[in-house]
């Protein structure tokens, strides 16, 4: 057990605190998001096989290929595994890079974990309800948050604002 596991776990029952002196900083209500576990097998059905690949296999898509690099209307892009809301449009912006790319996400829908795959560290993350891979977050990103969220487009879903 890690030291933030235990700490996790004593604030939890009530034996520590892992806030600030001044207690801890208001934010968004982060929503309470269930699990979705499927077999293998009912993933490869539900999923295309370039998504199955990103999602569940933690690949990545050749960059310029997804039509959602280039969608500019308001909405929200979601997990094309669960359907859950990761992003709105206004969290988008064009990074060059060839993926869509956002500076934040959606309160409380994305995990992270360290990927060492190509011998230097980076954060990948993955959708907070199906585990699927979406990208890598990187601190080159704009204000206000110098982050981008660097997602495959096929494991998005865009759901554009009603009119």
């Amino acid at each position: 057990m890690t030291r933030r596991d235990w700490l996790g776990f004593l604030s939890g029952i009530g034996l520590a605190s892992t806030a600030s002196a001044q207690g801890p900083k208001p934010g968004p209500a982060v929503p309470k998001i269930e699990p979705l576990l499927l077999a293998d097998a009912e993933w490869k059905k539900r999923l295309s096989p370039a998504q199955y690949h990103v999602l569940r296999e933690e690949g990545t898509e050749r960059p310029f290929t997804s039509p959602l690099n280039d969608e500019k209307r308001k909405g929200t892009f979601h997990c094309a595994g669960c359907d859950l809301a990761l992003f709105s449009s206004d969290m988008k912006f064009d990074s060059g890079t060839g993926w869509p790319s956002f500076f934040t996400t959606l309160p409380g829908v994305v995990g992270t974990k360290r990927d060492y795959k190509y011998g230097w560290t980076r954060v990948e993350y993955h959708c907070a309800r199906c585990g699927g891979h979406h990208g890598h977050v990187f601190e080159d990103g704009p204000k206000p948050t110098g982050l981008r969220y660097c997602n495959n487009g096929v494991a998005l879903k865009f759901v554009p604002v009603a009119a």
